[in-house]
Order: C-alpha cells, then structure tokens, then sequence
C-alpha cells in the first residue's frame, strides 16, 4: 500500500514537472511562419467582408426593386461601398519587393552613364 502512493507521488511528481517545462524560444523562421499565417488570417477575414458587403447589396437592391414593383414607396438609405481586398500578398515578399524596388532606380539611373562611359571608349 505505501508502495503505491509512493509510486502515485512520483508518478504525479514527473507529470508536474513536465508540465512546467519551458519550451525554447521560437527562431526566427518560426516567427516568420507564425507572422504569414496571420496575414493570411487576416486577409481572409477581409475577403469574407468584402462578400458579406456585396451579398447585402445585392438583397438590399432586389428588395427595393421588388418593393417598387408591388408600387410602394421605396426609402432608399445609402449602403457603404465594398472595398476589395485583392489578392494575398504574403508580408515577407511584400517587404522584398519593396526594398528591390527602393534599389532599382539606383542602378537605372547608373546605366545611361554607362552607357555615355562605354560610347566614348569605343570611339
């Protein structure tokens, strides 16, 4: 019998103490997956609106067109216009494309002197 409830608080002991284990810190790939599928969370709940908004349009407009047909009087109230997300843009690529962007017109604008420098050497 003492075995047992010896074995039971050993037992209940490690179950604690795995429980209250620290678990390392996420690495910054981790970090970056955790961060896009946010996004994309989010991105998603916006696509979800941006079809709620329209689908109410779309009732609100057939119940006035019904309304006038059976020749009642038709309060029109202003509906907010729907605005589309667009395509998903994943956050880090976003990022990319902006900091190439950034460095692009420096080499562009570089190339016309290069292009004068190479001109004048073959001559």
């Amino acid at each position: 019998m003492i075995k047992n409830i010896f074995a039971v608080a050993i037992g209940f002991g490690l179950v604690v103490s795995a429980a209250t284990a620290r678990l390392p810190a996420p690495s910054d790939e981790a970090k970056a997956k955790a961060a896009a599928a946010s996004a994309k969370s989010a991105h998603g709940g916006k696509v979800d609106g941006y079809q709620l908004c329209l689908s109410m349009n779309k009732v609100a407009a057939r119940y006035a067109s019904e309304v006038k047909a059976a020749g009642k009087a038709v309060t029109a109230k202003a509906t907010p216009d729907c605005a589309d997300p667009g395509p998903f843009v994943d956050p880090a690529m976003a990022a990319a494309t902006a900091a190439a962007a950034a460095t692009a017109p420096l080499v562009t604008a570089a190339k016309p002197a290069v292009a004068a420098a190479a001109t004048a050497i073959k001559k």
